[in-house]
């Protein structure tokens, strides 16, 4: 065998190496989300994101990406019913943009949703807190995926400062204040979010 097929066997050995080095993480993200992320998961361009931009309320949504909860600049048009208060609107138009399947290039950039469509929110019932939301579908049936994406989306643009959003189910269902920490951002999947009974 000459030198120069030496060489080419060597590479092609070199190459299976490193080939079989390369192993395919386990992930926490349900996997029926579509195409594979880009090589940069998580990141979407400027010009990517003012295309995204238009008219309306501008907020922030956690949507899932590589295991973590990434937050992702929208814009809401707020609904004008007059039965219900800025806060109730503000909170169904977060649920509903959370429910939308992400556009292509955030899928392309790996974000995916797990919150499904057509969970309502209220306003308090009587006896509960001012600033209680009631959820047609109780939190403690929604996924660790979609509870996190929700709390953190409601806790992140209501007016308080301290990372807690007071949620029940519909109905005299029992009121918690859910927390969204960096612990449940950083593995949403594994971590739920910390709740204190509302009485």
């Amino acid at each position: 065998m000459n030198g120069r097929r030496l060489r080419a066997v060597a590479a092609v050995v070199g190459l299976a190496g490193v080939l079989a080095g390369c192993g395919i993480r386990t992930t926490e993200v349900p996997t029926d989300y579509g195409a594979a992320p880009s090589r940069v998961p998580c990141v979407m361009s400027g010009s990517t994101i003012a295309s995204q931009s238009g008219s309306g309320v501008p907020v922030e949504v956690f949507l899932v990406c590589a295991s973590q909860l990434v937050n992702v600049d929208r814009t809401v048009q707020l609904p004008t019913d007059k039965a219900t208060t800025d806060r109730v609107r503000i909170a169904q138009a977060l649920l509903d943009e959370l429910a939308k399947a992400p556009s292509d290039e955030e899928k392309q950039a790996g974000f995916a949703t797990d919150v499904r469509g057509g969970t309502g929110a209220s306003g308090p019932r009587k006896g509960d807190p001012a600033d209680a939301l009631r959820l047609s579908t109780p939190p403690e049936n929604l996924s660790t995926f979609a509870l996190a994406q929700i709390v953190c989306t409601l806790a992140d643009n209501a007016s308080s400062d301290d990372g807690t959003v007071v949620m029940g189910g519909p109905g005299n269902s029992p009121l918690r204040r859910y927390e969204c920490t960096p612990k449940v951002r950083s593995r949403p999947g594994t971590e739920a979010p910390p709740v204190q009974t509302v009485e």
